[in-house]
């Protein structure tokens, strides 16, 4: 069984920072992008940012995009979201995926997600 685990959500007000951590574990596919998703109240999730471990490319929403920085560790299978400058806009359950396909996981189509971890960003 695989589990992907999220933490360091929490509430921090307008202009600061949270650095978002995910973990996967279990029996693990070879894994070939890990990514996050938001989802805010009354809103569709949405795609945040990604990267492919081959390469090391990454990807963003325009709305994060020089505010948000993706990284993480292929060997360990982790992936972590440096958010700065963070809006209230911002304020959303945070969820990690990954999949053996990026483009599948940007379509939400795969099946590795965590349980979610919340933001709340206060104006």
């Amino acid at each position: 069984q695989v589990q992907l685990v999220e933490s360091g959500g929490g509430l921090v007000q307008a202009g600061g920072s949270l650095r978002l951590s995910c973990a996967a574990s279990g029996r693990t596919p070879s894994f070939t992008a890990m990514g996050w998703f938001r989802q805010a109240p009354g809103k569709e999730r949405e795609f945040v940012a990604g990267i492919k471990w081959s390469g090391a490319n990454t990807y963003y929403a325009d709305s994060v995009k020089g505010r948000f920085t993706i990284s993480g560790d292929n060997a360990k299978n982790t992936v972590y979201l440096q958010m700065n400058s963070l809006k209230p806009d911002d304020t959303a359950v945070y969820y990690c995926a990954a999949d053996v396909s990026y483009l599948r996981m940007i379509k939400q189509e795969g099946d590795y997600w965590g349980q979610g971890t919340q933001v709340t960003v206060s104006s």
